[in-house]
């Protein structure tokens, strides 16, 4: 199991209210959701491995280089940090570390990678599995990954770790009309507002997916088009020409990478605490009662 662990603390943040505090008067409503939501998760699913995938950087240049727009708009002012600071609630930042400890102490694989974003992490696991693999992300970003044949599958939060919507390929094709490679291709067509990707003008998710299902994949319809292949309309042949600069660059900004050099780490999921002198420590500092409870519980189970 690979979480996109930002996705899920700010999931956490926003779903837990800011009452849930700890004796000091700290919020930690992002701590305690999200170890309520592993929790859950090694429940409902049983996992051998789990990984909290983490961002070590949130946009990186490489991808900014090629599309400037590329999340420009969550980039939060001017900061000591620099400008590309992501713009994150301010009492949510302080709650990350606290995460990063309490996963340190229980014995949860925490692993990131310098120039990659967490989708890139866990589609570098994902390749690297020889298991069926579940991806645990409110980011469609990774339905790509999705592959029957590996037994990789995308598990998308409806309401909270109660809820979740399993995709598979079937489940994809039904709600999009792609496999999961098309879906990287579906993406770059159609655009993504929340990463800043601008998409064909003109060419909604309806339209490209008709597109990819026609010709195959983007390539096959960049080579249809320099073939002057009579089944696109005027307006589509105009747009997708216009688009030509975005296109060839765009797939390497939405294709999750695969190949990311990775530190070492124990993915395997303990039954007990790693460190449970420390955890009893950040228990007591940070009020984490029951939801570091039902987490150890789940984990003993």
């Amino acid at each position: 199991m690979l979480l996109d662990t930002a996705s899920l603390y700010f999931r956490a943040y926003f779903g837990v209210p800011e009452s849930v505090r700890a004796p000091d008067g700290t919020p930690v409503n992002a701590v305690r959701g999200l170890l309520d939501f592993i929790a859950r998760l090694v429940t409902d699913h049983q996992p051998d491995d789990l990984v909290a995938c983490l961002d070590e950087d949130w946009r990186p240049a490489w991808r900014v280089e090629l599309i400037p727009s590329y999340k420009a708009h969550r980039v939060a002012e001017e900061t000591p940090e620099g400008p590309d600071t992501e713009a994150v609630p301010d009492t949510l930042t302080p709650q990350v570390p606290v995460i990063l400890d309490v996963l340190d102490a229980v014995g949860v694989a925490a692993l990131g990678a310098q120039d990659y974003e967490a989708d890139d992490v866990i589609g570098t696991l994902a390749h690297r599995a020889t298991g069926p693999v579940d991806i645990v992300t409110g980011d469609r970003d990774l339905f790509q990954l999705i592959d029957d044949a590996r037994g990789v599958r995308v598990l998308y939060p409806v309401k909270g770790m109660g809820t979740l919507a399993a995709f598979d390929e079937a489940a994809l094709r039904d709600k999009y009309g792609v496999d999961g490679p098309g879906y990287a291709d579906l993406a770059v067509l159609r655009g993504d507002p929340s990463d800043g990707l601008p998409g064909v003008p003109g060419i909604g998710e309806k339209t490209a997916a008709r597109l990819l299902d026609r010709h195959g994949d983007l390539a096959g319809i960049l080579a249809a088009l320099r073939a002057q292949d009579p089944a696109f309309t005027p307006a589509q042949r105009t747009r997708l020409t216009a688009a030509g600069p975005y296109l060839d660059v765009a797939p390497r900004v939405v294709r999750v990478a695969t190949d990311v050099p990775l530190a070492a780490h124990e993915a395997t999921l303990p039954t007990a605490p790693r460190d449970a002198r420390a955890l009893d420590d950040l228990a007591a500092r940070w009020g984490l009662g029951g939801s570091l409870t039902r987490l150890l519980a789940a984990l003993d189970r």
